[in-house]
């Protein structure tokens, strides 16, 4: 029986449609909700391409709202040139999937977690992966989920290895640096996975084929998204190996902690655009004798990772 209340926060794209059934199909799960967010494509976009992969999962009951649609300090957002190489025009590598018979939610996202926070408060897990800049509106608008919100385990960041915008940022942070260093200093419960564990969790074309192998239009679309990702990596001289499973990872971290190791940190991030580090999640220093309300991803168990969501994978995408 499903024991955790779970809210997703996605940006759809590839590894997200990836997240998105990874969560839908863990008996473990009750995904109760999915906020869009901008970043791989833009906002409304991830929005349709959620509600429809969860009609291609058999899943049209998950309600999907809109979260915000730009940075919190810009008045507008522009999908980037790699991030269109890498996910496709569409956020879902170009595949024309079928439109959901479910409308996206008229609640705001930002309301729907604030609401949610106050009626599961330690049951409930919010997964981002994407910006932060969703929550950090809902902690302005309402700080006392900071301390509700039993668990928020996030797509982002990077501490022991460089970034993937710069040397020093990652794509998710680098969206929105100043709304990422709110939640840092703010929400409790928080676990960071970025890319010191993320790039160790690899997919190939051998994994891929077991899905189209299944005959299923879900097997079938997910082979095709999922290579559509390892080509670009291996096109763009990311990972000529696979492609890595970044928000698939941070879902199965949010079920199961023990999938990585993490270190106990206060984290903060830098958003002043004059510095060199701009973007980079490091330790806190005004906060290293305080209580840590953070832990960090340094290490991962990658093979048992892979081979269980190949399993739930496949659990998924045969009917």
């Amino acid at each position: 029986m499903a024991s955790t209340k779970m809210i997703l926060d996605l940006d759809t794209g590839v590894d997200d449609a990836l997240a998105l059934a990874l969560a839908v199909c863990d008996p473990r799960v009750d995904l109760i909700g999915v906020i869009a967010s901008y970043g791989n494509t833009l906002m409304k976009t991830a929005a349709q391409n959620t509600l429809d992969l969860l009609h291609l999962l058999h899943a049209d009951e998950v309600p999907v709202y809109l979260g915000e649609s730009h940075a919190s300090t810009v008045n507008d957002f522009e999908v980037m040139p790699i991030s269109k190489a890498i996910h496709g025009d569409n956020g879902v590598g170009n595949i024309l999937l079928e439109k959901s018979p479910r409308s996206i939610e008229k609640e705001s996202g930002i309301q729907f977690l604030i609401n949610m926070a106050h009626q599961y408060q330690d049951e409930l897990v919010y997964v981002p992966t994407g910006p932060l800049t969703n929550l950090a509106k809902a902690l302005q608008i309402d700080p006392k989920i900071a301390k509700l919100i039993g668990n928020t385990t996030l797509m982002g960041g990077a501490l022991t290895v460089p970034g993937n915008v710069t040397p020093f940022t990652e794509a998710n942070i680098n969206q929105d640096p100043q709304a990422a260093d709110q939640v840092f200093t703010a929400q409790e419960h928080l676990t960071m996975v970025g890319l010191d564990v993320t790039l160790r969790t690899l997919l190939t074309k051998e994994h891929t084929k077991k899905w189209r192998d299944l005959g299923t239009k879900a097997g079938q679309t997910y082979a095709d998204l999922m290579d559509y990702y390892i080509d670009a990596y291996d096109n763009l001289g990311i990972d000529h190996r696979g492609a890595a499973l970044h928000d698939p990872l941070a879902v199965a971290v949010a079920i199961d902690p023990s999938y990585v190791m993490t270190v106990s940190l206060n984290m903060r991030v830098t958003y002043d655009q004059k510095t060199k580090d701009y973007g980079r999640t490091i330790g806190d220093r005004e906060r290293l004798l305080e209580p840590t309300t953070t832990k960090v991803a340094v290490g991962v168990k990658s093979e048992r990772f892979v081979h269980d969501f190949m399993d739930f994978m496949i659990a998924v995408l045969k009917n």
